[in-house]
């Protein structure tokens, strides 16, 4: 009798609060940690797989997607994945991914909340300079680059000896912390004592969602520079500054202002309403609309991420 298989669906949605990117998480009752919404497709009753997610949502979190894309299929062995609502004696569940973007984070329900991503992945964010993480994680792995092909990989992802960062490379870097055992699923997974220390890798989630949302993450920071994903996110108006903290949230990076609104202006993706902001508690600022209209009448481009140099 051959393998029971169970085809899963995963909901990584994002959105801007208060100026940071969060995601939508869910606790299930007896769980410690948090999970991503997920739940079985069922070929019978679901028509399409993101029917299904949307279905799963919203029934998990009272809140109802907006933009979504297929992010990727997950069907490794062993992922540990939940399977209690699975599917009786399934033993292996291959799951597929998806990314939704939403343009607000509102209220769920009570066994689902907002979390910032920078809570399962503290070592992202270099809006404030070298995350403080870094220090801590690159002691462990220089511990752990017993070979030269190990410490050059540290090196690069980890932007070790004056190495560039690159801040698509989430999922890489993640693995790369799993396979040295520095983050918590790691352990759990095969089997072993988990470590009474390790440096600060971030929270870990049920299964292999913190995979999931990695890749989401490193989809997402990709996406920004060839197709204006990041407008799905934000409200009908905005400032300039707002629609600059968004792309920072995401990206992980500080960007330079001007050259940021010069390339902005260079697009020609957004225009100015006519009216000021004055709920910004500083001088009032311009409000902007996204010329959605765009997309139906040409190919449209990302956003330009020019850093800010100290």
């Amino acid at each position: 009798m051959g393998t029971a298989v169970v085809i899963g669906l995963s909901a990584v949605v994002m959105a801007i609060r208060d100026g940071e990117a969060v995601v939508l998480t869910v606790r299930r009752p007896g769980e410690d940690l948090l999970g991503l919404p997920f739940g079985p497709f069922d070929p019978e009753g679901h028509r399409t797989f993101e029917l299904a997610l949307r279905a799963f949502v919203r029934e998990q979190t009272r809140f109802d997607p907006g933009y979504v894309e297929q992010l990727y299929t997950f069907g490794d062995k062993g992922r540990d994945a939940p399977v209690a609502d699975m599917g009786a004696g399934a033993a292996r569940v291959i799951s597929v991914g998806y990314l939704g973007l939403a343009p607000a984070a509102l209220a769920g329900s009570a066994a689902s909340g907002w979390q910032p991503w920078t809570r399962f992945f503290p070592y992202e964010d270099w809006r404030d300079g070298r995350p403080a993480a870094l220090g801590t994680i690159e002691t462990a792995l220089r511990s752990w680059a017993t070979t030269a092909d190990r410490l050059a990989r540290a090196r690069l992802l980890f932007a070790l000896d004056g190495a560039p960062w690159n801040e698509e490379r989430v999922l890489e870097r993640y693995e790369l912390l799993y396979e040295a055992g520095l983050v918590r699923e790691a352990a759990r997974d095969r089997g072993e004592v988990q470590p009474v220390v390790l440096p600060p890798t971030g929270e870990p989630m049920i299964s292999d969602h913190r995979r999931i949302l990695a890749t989401a993450l490193s989809r997402l920071r990709g996406k920004l520079k060839y197709r204006p994903v990041v407008f799905e996110l934000m409200p009908e108006a905005f400032t300039l500054s707002t629609l600059q903290r968004a792309v920072e949230a995401i990206a992980g990076v500080p960007l330079h202002k001007q050259n940021f609104r010069r390339a902005l202006e260079r697009t020609d993706l957004v225009e100015g309403l006519g009216r000021m902001d004055a709920g910004t508690g500083g001088r009032p600022a311009e409000l902007f609309r996204f010329r959605r209209e765009l997309l139906a009448a040409r190919p449209v481009g990302g956003m330009s991420l020019p850093l800010l140099r100290e």
